[in-house]
């Protein structure tokens, strides 16, 4: 088995991608899907200096296998401090495997209403897609089979980690 990708190498090349595809547009709102999406986006947030405030969602209940894994051990709300109807959104998850996760989030973003645009930023697209969801900005691409996991950590002093599991 490989190691896992350098965290922070990934994030800088997910700043940089992001930074070059909303340069000039206006408005644009960032939306991370919790756990380690939510973390992601609040630094893309402040390392973008941007004016909109930044949201948080919550994809547990549009899961399409929520019967067979149940509720998190820690339920965060989604949280949207913006009017999403007509809203450009850059939405963020930390590791692209399946695509479920995606999926169910936007079911509970389009909850709130119907945006102009969602664009995915992930930091990590592992591979191993079951739906037709591909990222539009990607930190790194590291293949991993299914019997492995990626486990995303969050120092003390902000900064990302990558271990497989």
């Amino acid at each position: 088995m490989n190691a896992a990708p350098d965290a922070e190498a990934a994030y800088a090349c997910l700043l940089q991608g992001v930074r070059e595809g909303i340069a000039g547009r206006r408005d644009v709102s960032l939306i991370g899907i919790h756990s380690g999406g939510a973390w992601i986006a609040e630094r893309l947030h402040r390392d973008l200096g941007l004016a909109r405030p930044l949201g948080t969602l919550s994809s547990a209940f549009h899961r399409d296998d929520y019967g067979r894994r149940g509720l998190p051990v820690e339920m965060k709300a989604t949280d949207l401090p913006f009017e999403v109807n007509g809203a450009d959104i850059v939405l963020v998850d930390d590791i692209l495997f399946t695509g479920r996760t995606v999926r169910a989030a936007m079911n509970e973003l389009f909850d709130y209403g119907r945006p102009a645009r969602i664009e995915l930023a992930v930091l990590l697209d592992r591979g191993g897609r079951e739906l037709p969801i591909e990222a539009r900005y990607c930190g790194a691409v590291h293949p991993l089979g299914p019997q492995h996991n990626f486990a995303l950590g969050r120092g003390d002093d902000g900064r990302f980690t990558l271990r497989i599991e």
